[in-house]
C-alpha cells in the first residue's frame, strides 16, 4: 500500500485517504481556486484515482467548468478536493486539509498567468502558464 496519507474538514466531518509518495504538488494561481476558496492561492497535490477513498462523510460537489468538480464539506465549506475530465485517472486533494501539510511542499506553480502581481510566493519553483497534464 505505501505510504498512508489522511485528511479532512475543519468539522470533521468529512475525512479522506491516500497511498503514494508525496509528489506532483503545485500552487495554482487560477482565478478559479480563488473565487472558491477565497484565498490568493491554493495548494494541490495529484493522486491517483485508486489510491483516494473518502473515509467519513459524504463531501457536496461543485461543477466549477465544463471539466472540473469540485467537493466540499457541505457543513463547514472547507474546499477538499477537485477532479477534471482532462485527467480522469487522478484527483487533486488541498494540502491545506492534510493532517500533516507540512510534509507537503509545492514544487511548481501553476496557472501562472492569473497570478496576482503582488504575490511573491516561492518563486524559486518553476511555473507553467496553465497546467500542463
Amino acid at each position: 500500500m505505501g505510504e498512508l496519507h489522511t485528511g479532512g474538514c475543519h468539522c470533521g466531518q468529512i475525512r479522506y485517504q491516500f497511498s503514494g509518495p508525496l509528489q506532483d504538488i503545485a500552487h495554482c494561481h487560477c482565478s478559479i481556486c480563488r473565487r472558491v476558496s477565497g484565498g490568493i492561492v491554493t495548494t494541490w497535490i495529484t493522486v491517483p484515482a485508486s489510491a483516494f477513498a473518502w473515509v467519513a462523510g459524504t463531501p457536496s460537489r461543485y461543477g466549477s467548468s465544463s471539466t472540473c468538480t469540485r467537493y466540499f464539506c457541505p457543513n463547514c465549506g472547507a474546499q477538499l478536493a477537485l477532479v477534471t475530465t482532462l485527467s480522469p485517472e487522478s484527483i487533486d486533494v488541498t494540502i491545506a486539509t492534510l493532517d500533516h501539510p507540512e510534509q507537503a511542499p509545492a514544487e511548481r506553480h501553476i496557472w501562472t498567468d492569473s497570478r496576482l502581481p503582488w504575490l511573491h510566493l516561492d518563486e524559486h519553483l518553476p511555473g507553467e502558464a496553465e497546467e500542463q497534464l
